[in-house]
């Protein structure tokens, strides 16, 4: 049975658009063929607790239909992130060419050692919730009972507002 998962991808150093369309690519690889996918407009933020001189992301969101099991979507996705060149060992927040957070599994809720879903940070940081109300305003996450767009609505956050990169990448 094929689950939709959301995933947060975000990129920050290199030619951050190529760095993108080739994690969108792979991980539509990770789904089967001819099912759903949506994926978000680009958008362009400030670093979020990162170094000062940190570069700019480029952040979106897709969501595809995955068979298997979070844990085999992590590795998954953390296999794509070391294909496009993510080190191994880096300091938190550290500059990145690809970062892929599971946002939501299907309505799954899990509370690993290595692995939390849905991402606990979704709800705090503009960079995820806005390109996840652009294609998935009225979901409501496992265990919540607001919709993301409530979400977006309410948001206390000093990020500065987003600037849009491209609409369709």
């Amino acid at each position: 049975m094929a689950h939709p998962v959301g995933l947060g991808l975000g990129s920050n150093v290199g030619d951050r658009l190529a760095n993108l369309r080739k994690a969108r690519e792979l991980l539509r690889g990770l789904s089967p063929d001819g099912t759903v996918f949506y994926q978000a407009p680009l958008y362009q933020s400030e670093p979020v607790d990162c170094a000062p001189d940190a570069p700019d992301f480029f952040n979106t969101v897709i969501e595809i239909e995955f068979v298997g099991d979070p844990y085999d979507l992590l590795r998954g996705t953390q296999g794509i992130e070391y294909h496009l060149g993510r080190e191994t060992v880096r300091e938190p927040n550290s500059p990145r060419i690809i970062d892929i957070d599971i946002l939501y599994f299907d309505q799954k809720i899990v509370n690993g050692d290595i692995l939390t879903v849905p991402h606990p940070q979704i709800t705090h940081r503009r960079f995820v919730l806005q390109p996840l109300y652009d294609i998935r305003p009225h979901f409501v996450l496992p265990g919540d009972i607001v919709p993301i767009e409530e979400h977006l609505k309410r948001l206390d956050s000093a990020e500065p507002d987003l600037a849009l990169v491209q609409s369709d990448w």
